[in-house]
């Protein structure tokens, strides 16, 4: 058995709000709670008890909870729970009203700015009122186009407290991008930033907004949101008003008059990526997510009040919803917004240095960027105040696990996440209380009942198969909107395995009980019929200093599939056939023969979606010749050029 790469100390486990958490389990319900696996087999086996203690433990705050806890227990979907309680996401949020920090924000050209609880509950109910007077009521949605900013959060907890439905895109969308999303959903009201700064560039937005105005006939106002503290011409947008004369004629209330909506009341819309067609957007309940985020954070991330807590993130990703809940575990939220990587990599380290950051979330591909560029920011900043270090988005390598511990903090909690836009939520993730692996997701999170099927539907072990969830939980989506009878819903989770949540990725539980990802199971490998996960190549490849990034599809060739490697190189280098040898033979070594491509090919960029995944779904679509339903989904379609008509896949 392999050796952890950290252990917690006994001193910091029993101050975990994990530990905290075990007895008050032991006390509600007379059981014997010693280890995480033991409160996680009580949470599935017993999910009714279970959510019932941290509802009531983490002081949920609700107007009348039911005598139900879940409703359709068996059935997926169909399930419900808590069908008879009332509550308010936003109340919960904004339960601290005193001069701490609540939101932090720093922007890429110094932008910045500070709200405590005190001013983030009264902007809350500036905005609130203004929303009102312009007409929202429970179940209107708003729409925004913006970044990661104070007034983002702001707006959000405003609609979420008239019982409003939320949805975002960043700001790098373009036109048809938003009009894809916000056009199946009408959004009443459109709150949009006048232009944004990244890697170095001002970017003029007003063009685009009046773009995307002119065909989202549903919008009844729009609120201009200035970046910087000019105000900006908005002559040319119809019914726009600026956010300042938006809220300027309300006064902050002495306490916001929260309405208790049901429990599985719309709160947000996210959408899939996009890449093989139009977005599914899907529904997602107040208080399944409420429950969730505050499960994940206060449990299994250790969040407790005072924390600083910073994900890099845009309005376009579920990880921005996801820290948004944050305040209510009363941390101080620490915003971005800009290039990770403008002007070097140091930037998101010096932001964090210097806020006392506690918990640093962000995504594979940027602990990986940082690790190729040669930096070791221990050396360079302050980090000790980091407990957490969360990383999501795509497999992290092995070499990432190493380099957190070596160049990043020698003593941090270093947790591989994942989860999805499909349940805002985690199936797997970090656990205070255990030892981290390189190359493992520590634990399945606590209430899903997470496994992994083979082909014909049995559990295994150490063996590699479908990641399943096989009892409902509670931010499973209330639907996709527009979707009669569920069916799209349905075809999206529920085909593979009857009653099973079918997620779709390829995956492995280890000998630890933690979990390997290997990639989307729709974008595995079949080699000979032999399934490979695309993330076993990509942890080879990337091990070589010659390679930036690469990305791996399976072509069809012969009756057969050949394994294709695209390679992006550091800068002045060339694939000749020794670093083709090299490649191969790295592979080779540490993988199987099967694994090593058939083909390796030089690209300038690889294409990703706006939440910074690489889409090798949209490379496949290229090499043969298939149209990209969805450019628009992509950050940089223009990268695909780079997969057109090959000379060296035409042999």
């Amino acid at each position: 058995m392999s050796e952890p790469i950290w252990t917690p100390s006994p001193e910091r486990m029993a101050t975990t709000n994990m530990k905290a958490f075990f007895e008050a389990v032991e006390e509600d319900w007379n059981v014997t709670i010693d280890t995480y696996d033991d409160l996680w087999k009580f949470s599935v086996e017993e999910r009714e008890k279970f959510w019932v203690s941290f509802k009531d433990w983490a002081g949920v705050i609700a107007e009348t909870w039911g005598d139900t806890v879940i409703e359709n227990d068996g059935q997926m979907p169909g399930a419900r729970f808590f069908p008879d309680a009332k509550l308010n996401f936003a109340e919960n949020l904004l339960r601290r009203r005193d001069d701490a920090d609540a939101l932090v924000f720093r922007g890429e050209d110094k932008v910045q700015s500070r709200y405590s609880y005190a001013e983030l509950y009264d902007a809350v109910s500036r905005v609130r009122q203004a929303l009102q007077t312009a007409g929202i009521q429970k179940g209107d949605r708003v729409g925004a186009y913006m970044p990661n900013m104070p007034e983002t959060m702001i707006a959000a907890l405003a609609a979420a407290s008239l019982g409003a439905v939320w949805s975002s895109c960043s700001p790098d969308f373009g036109v048809r991008g938003v009009l894809d999303r916000f056009g199946q959903i009408e959004p009443k009201i459109l709150i949009a930033v006048d232009g944004y700064h990244y890697n170095g560039k001002t970017h003029d937005l007003r063009g685009k907004v009046a773009d995307i105005l002119a065909e989202l006939p549903s919008v009844e106002k729009t609120v201009v949101v200035p970046y910087g503290k000019i105000a900006p011409d908005i002559s040319a947008l119809p019914k726009a008003v600026l956010w300042k004369d938006f809220i300027d004629p309300f006064a902050a209330e002495e306490n916001i008059p929260f309405e208790r909506f049901e429990f599985n009341h719309p709160l947000y819309i996210l959408y899939s990526s996009g890449t093989t067609g139009v977005p599914k957007c899907i529904v997602h309940g107040a208080g399944g997510t409420l429950l969730q985020h505050m499960k994940e954070q206060i449990l299994n991330c250790d969040i407790k009040p005072n924390d600083r807590f910073f994900y890099f993130t845009t309005c376009g990703w579920m990880m921005w919803n996801w820290l948004i809940s944050g305040l209510a575990a009363q941390a101080t939220l620490l915003l971005y917004d800009g290039s990770p990587f403008y002007p070097d990599g140091r930037t998101l380290f010096d932001y964090a240095a210097k806020e006392r950051c506690t918990f640093f979330g962000t995504s594979a591909k940027f602990i990986d960027a940082v690790l190729k560029s040669g930096l070791r920011p221990k050396d360079e900043f302050d980090l000790t105040s980091l407990k957490l270090i969360t990383s999501t988005g795509s497999p992290l390598s092995p070499e990432g696990f190493r380099f957190v511990y070596d160049a990043i903090h020698p003593d941090v909690h270093l947790a591989s996440i994942s989860g999805g836009t499909d349940i805002v939520a985690c199936f797997v993730g970090g656990n205070p209380l255990a030892p981290v692996y390189i190359g493992e997701l520590q634990a399945p999170m606590l209430g899903m009942a997470v496994d992994v099927f083979d082909d014909e539907g049995h559990s295994i072990r150490q063996e590699k198969g479908e990641l399943v969830c096989t009892k409902p939980f509670p931010s499973m989506p209330i639907g996709f909107w527009n979707d009669p009878g569920d069916e799209k819903y349905k075809a999206a989770y529920f085909e593979m395995f009857d009653n099973v949540w079918c997620h779709g990725d390829w995956v492995e539980i280890t000998e630890h009980g933690g979990m390997v990802i290997y990639g989307r199971s729709d974008a595995t490998l079949n080699p000979g019929g032999v399934r490979i996960g695309t993330a076993e190549i990509y942890r080879q490849v990337e091990k070589l200093d010659e390679v930036v990034e690469s990305i791996v599809i399976g072509q069809l060739w012969e009756d057969d599939t050949r394994v294709i490697l695209f390679v992006v190189l550091r800068e002045g280098l060339t694939l000749d056939n020794a670093l083709q040898d090299k490649i191969r033979k790295q592979v080779r070594d540490n993988c199987t023969p099967r694994h090593v491509p058939a083909r390796i090919v030089q690209v300038s960029d690889i294409p990703r979606t706006k939440s910074g995944k690489i889409t090798e779904l949209a490379v496949r679509d290229v090499v043969h010749g298939r149209p990209v339903k969805n450019k628009e989904a992509l950050a940089n379609p223009e990268a695909l050029d780079n997969f057109k008509d090959v000379p060296a896949l035409q042999s």
